[in-house]
């Protein structure tokens, strides 16, 4: 049996991350903006693919570069919700378009 107290959570939709389900580093600051080298988060991969879905790496660097901040956008904030109620290894396509700006 897994050591739950070892199993990381993601930082943004707070769900834990099994060693066996999709994840992605994310860095905080996009490494073409600077952030090469830079801290990064453990997220679903679903999770992950949304950040980048709904934020620009110009965003992402001047805006959005902590969890805090991005699960702060109405719309991440509305994905998060969503996602939260689904087991830590769903992997569904992301719902919803590409940002449009």
């Amino acid at each position: 049996m897994p050591d739950d107290s070892q199993t990381p959570i993601c930082p943004l939709c707070l769900r834990s991350i099994p060693p066996d389900v999709p994840q992605s580093l994310h860095h905080l600051i996009p490494k073409l903006k600077g952030g090469k080298g830079g801290p990064v988060v453990l997220l679903h991969h679903i999770c992950h693919r949304e950040v980048h879905r709904t934020f620009s790496e110009v965003e992402l660097a001047r805006q959005y570069n902590t969890p805090e901040m991005i699960r702060a956008e109405p719309r991440m904030a509305r994905f998060l919700d969503w996602v939260s109620k689904r087991p830590p290894g769903f992997a569904s396509r992301v719902p919803g378009k590409r940002r449009g700006r």
